[in-house]
């Protein structure tokens, strides 16, 4: 949502449906599956300008292009993608998004749609940093950084020659260092509720705001859609995403083979064409 500005119903949805296609075809749990930032804020113009459904047929329409290349065994296409490449993908994408996350970080108002205007928009509204986001937000970090250094005491851990009672502590600082993210999720779940009224109001930070409930219903991807009494026919919408339509999958793969590389090759590949065309058909409607 902060990324690509569609509602979080598309984000928890895409996750659990690429987790349970994961299930059958994935073998490497280092490999992300679902959406990640980088292909937020490419798919974030065409949310900004039109609608959701945008969204939806670009990651529909990247999982068929990516599951053709399987289909033609043109996977040896990815062995000239350099090292250089892969890296200098890696740390844009790691700059892209930290800079598109500081004004959730520092609680700043307004908006912005690229790099640049993200850097603009900080500097223009620094004066209205929140305190009480900005120290959610620091502090969140140090406590990541902190538990991650905690696996650290947890080696040795399937010694036998150690004590059960260490075994059992040392396995018990590895699996907190494990669930670091979920465990400062839930302490900022809990600091919210304590801290805003019965309406989810006068919280000292800002909430991300009502989620639908429900589980979602099975639908095809929007071939068509319309928006500001505007009727977007499935050509008009390949035409507004222009090179979109190939870039989204390219980096979609790089992004994938950032961290695919250090692993040995599996059915890694086959799993993220069948997860990408996945997430597209689940998304929120109406009931």
């Amino acid at each position: 949502r902060l990324v690509s500005l569609i509602c979080f119903q598309y984000g928890l949805y895409s996750c659990f449906m690429s987790s349970f296609v994961y299930i059958f075809f994935g073998s490497c749990k280092d490999v992300t599956v679902g959406p990640t930032a980088i292909l937020g804020l490419l798919t974030q113009p065409y949310v900004m300008e039109h609608t959701e459904d945008f969204a939806v047929l670009i990651c529909f329409i990247s999982g068929v292009i990516i599951f053709i290349l399987g289909v033609l065994h043109l996977g040896f296409l990815v062995d000239f993608i350099s090292i250089p490449v892969t890296v200098g993908f890696t740390s844009a994408a790691a700059i892209t998004i930290g800079s598109s996350q500081l004004k959730s970080l520092l609680g700043i108002p307004g908006s912005a749609d690229g790099f640049l205007d993200t850097w603009i928009n900080f500097f223009r509204n620094i004066g209205q940093v929140q305190k009480w986001d900005s120290i959610l937000g620091f502090g969140t970090i140090v406590v990541l950084l902190a538990m991650r250094k905690l696996k650290d005491f947890s080696t040795g851990r399937n010694n036998r020659q150690l004590s059960p009672g260490l075994r059992l502590f040392r396995t018990s600082i590895w699996l907190l260092s494990l669930a670091r993210n979920a465990l400062v999720i839930i302490i900022g779940i809990v600091l919210a509720y304590t801290l805003s009224d019965e309406n989810g109001e006068n919280a000292p930070f800002r909430l991300t705001g009502d989620v639908r409930e429900g589980l979602p219903p099975f639908q095809p991807p929007p071939f068509s859609t319309s928006s500001n009494t505007t009727e977007y026919t499935f050509g008009d919408m390949v035409n507004i995403y222009g090179t979109a339509i190939g870039v989204v999958p390219l980096l979609s793969i790089l992004g994938h083979i950032a961290i695919a590389k250090a692993f040995g090759e599996s059915q890694r590949n086959i799993q993220y064409r069948v997860t990408t065309i996945r997430r597209s058909i689940i998304r929120p409607g109406s009931r």
